[in-house]
Parts: C-alpha cells; sequence; structure tokens
C-alpha cells in the first residue's frame, strides 16, 4: 500500500467535487446526505459512477454473500464516505479490503466531518 501522487486527474476530480460539497453542506450531517451531494457533483462533472454497489463476495470458490460500496467512479476509483469525528484504522483496512475485492487499485476515504475538507482526504493504492 502506499499514498498515491498528485498526478492523478481523476482522484483530484473526484477531491474537488468532495470539497464543494464540504463548502457548501459543511460538517456534521449524516454520510447518506454527503452521498447524494457527492453524486449529483460527480455527474455535473460528467464522471460515470455506481452508487451503493452490491458485490459477491466468494470464499475459496464458495460464495459467502455480499456487501456494498459507497461508490465506484469510472470503474477503477472506489469512493468510501464517513462522518466520523476522527478516520481509523479499520476504516483504512475497510477501504483495502474493497480494493482487492473489487480488482480496483485506487481508492478515496472521505471523511466529511472536518473543518477543512482536505483534512477528511485519505488516498490509498494497492
Amino acid at each position: 500500500m502506499h499514498t498515491m501522487n498528485k498526478q492523478d486527474p481523476l482522484t483530484y476530480e473526484i477531491i474537488g467535487a468532495a470539497i464543494e460539497v464540504h463548502k457548501v453542506l459543511g460538517p456534521g450531517l449524516l454520510e447518506s446526505l454527503y452521498e447524494e451531494a457527492l453524486c449529483i457533483e460527480l455527474h455535473e462533472r460528467n464522471l460515470e459512477f455506481e452508487r451503493q454497489k452490491l458485490l459477491e463476495i466468494s470464499y475459496k470458490g464458495h460464495d459467502i454473500g455480499t456487501f456494498v460500496v459507497d461508490i465506484i467512479v469510472e470503474n477503477r476509483v472506489v469512493v468510501e464516505l464517513k462522518s466520523v469525528r476522527q478516520l481509523a484504522p479499520i476504516h483504512e483496512a475497510q477501504l483495502l479490503s474493497y480494493l482487492h475485492l473489487t480488482k480496483c487499485s485506487i481508492g478515496l476515504l472521505l471523511n466529511f466531518n472536518v473543518a477543512v475538507m482536505k483534512q477528511g482526504v485519505k488516498r490509498m493504492a494497492v
């Protein structure tokens, strides 16, 4: 795992959309409201995305259930939204699991419960 460099235009576009949402709505709301607003921003930026994407999990060739990813942008960036006091290591571990299971290589963990949105952005890659 490593942090992405600043040369990835798609993640910067997504982060820009998140900053716009945070600028308009501010901190402290429910994740579902930020998700709705972020999807509006992504749509306005002509980015293709799927929200609340249901994916199958298999274990040693056996289907064992499903999980839901908040947003997948352009079939390559997993976006996990939070509205928590502070991101915890489990949030990063969750995003890494989602990256592994979706076969995406880039993920963004976005915590909207911060004073400045840049403080709530964690970019990860596998």
